[in-house]
C-alpha cells in the first residue's frame, strides 16, 4: 500500500483558526516550512488570507505582500511543489511567478470572471473545493440531501468547466471541502464515502487537520492543537478511501501514521 502525498500547511495570516499570527513574519514562516519538509512534507501549502469559518476578506495586494516573499524564500532553499492557496487569480498569477507549481482554490476557481482563463494560462496544478456559500457565511445551517453525490457532482461540474477552458486534465484535483459549509455529520459522511469521489477519476486532495469535526467528537478538544489524534485519525481513514493528498499541519505524525499504516498494508500481500 502506497501512501498519500503529505501537503503541509504555512499559514501566513494573522486569523487563522490554528496558527494566525505565529508565522507572519516571513523568516519565520520560512523556516517552519523547511521544518515541515524535513519532517517529511511532499507539498507545501502557502496561505495568506484565513478561510475559518466567519474570516474577513483581505485585498489581493495584502495577500501577495504575505504569500510572494514566503514563496520566494522556499524556493531558494528547497525545489520541491508549492501551493497557494487563494481565491483570487491575481494572488495566484503572482505566487506561480514566484515559484508555486499548484493553485489551490477554495472556490473551485468560481471567484472571479478570469480564475479559469488564469488557471488554464498558468498552467499549474489546480485544486478544485467544494465550498457552499462563502467563510464569512458557510456555516450557516447547511443542508444537503445526499452530500457526497451533490458534493461529487458538483465538484465533477467545476473540473468540466476548467477542461473546457482549457486546464489539462492531469492537472485537475478534487477536494471535499471538508468543515466548508458543511455539519459534523456532513464531513464524516464525506470522509467515510471519499471513494466515492475518488471514483471520479480525478485526484483527490482531503484536508481535515485540526477541524471542530474532531471536537464534535470529543469535547474537550476545543482547542486546535489539541486534535492531534483526530486528525490523524482522519488523515488514515481518507488514505484507506482514495485520498491521493492530505493537507496537514501536524506533518512528522502524519508522515509516521501513514507509513505505519502502509506497513501493514503490505504484510496482506
Amino acid at each position: 500500500m502506497s501512501r498519500p502525498r503529505v501537503m503541509g500547511i504555512v499559514n501566513v495570516t494573522p486569523d487563522s483558526f490554528s496558527d494566525g499570527g505565529r508565522l507572519a513574519d516571513v523568516r519565520a514562516a520560512v523556516a517552519h516550512g523547511l521544518t515541515l519538509v524535513g519532517q517529511g512534507a511532499d507539498i507545501l501549502d502557502i496561505g495568506g488570507e484565513s478561510t475559518r469559518p466567519g474570516a474577513e476578506p483581505v485585498t489581493a495586494e495584502d495577500e501577495i505582500a504575505r504569500v510572494v516573499p514566503v514563496i520566494e524564500g522556499l524556493r531558494a532553499n528547497w525545489d520541491g511543489p508549492i501551493s497557494i492557496d487563494t481565491m483570487k487569480p491575481e494572488v495566484a498569477r503572482a505566487a506561480v511567478a514566484a515559484g508555486a507549481t499548484m493553485w489551490n482554490d477554495v472556490t473551485a476557481l468560481g471567484h472571479a470572471p478570469d480564475s479559469l482563463a488564469t488557471a488554464a494560462e498558468l498552467g499549474c496544478d489546480v485544486v478544485l473545493m467544494h465550498m457552499r456559500g462563502e467563510p464569512r457565511t458557510m456555516q450557516a445551517e447547511p443542508r444537503y440531501d445526499d452530500v457526497v453525490a451533490e458534493v461529487t457532482g458538483w465538484l465533477v461540474a467545476r473540473a468540466g468547466a476548467a477542461l473546457a477552458a482549457g486546464v489539462a486534465r492531469e492537472r485537475i484535483w478534487l477536494d471535499p471541502g471538508i468543515g466548508f459549509g458543511k455539519t459534523a455529520a456532513h464531513n464524516l459522511t464525506l470522509t467515510a464515502q471519499l471513494d466515492r469521489l475518488a471514483a471520479t477519476g480525478f485526484p483527490v486532495l482531503y484536508g481535515a487537520s485540526r477541524k471542530r469535526t474532531i471536537q464534535s467528537i470529543d469535547p474537550t478538544a476545543t482547542d486546535a492543537g489539541d486534535r492531534l489524534g483526530g486528525s490523524l485519525a482522519l488523515a488514515l481513514e481518507a488514505a484507506r478511501r482514495g485520498a491521493d493528498i492530505v493537507r496537514v499541519h501536524d506533518v512528522r505524525e502524519t508522515v509516521q501514521a501513514l507509513a505505519v499504516q502502509a506497513a501493514v498494508g503490505a504484510t496482506m500481500g
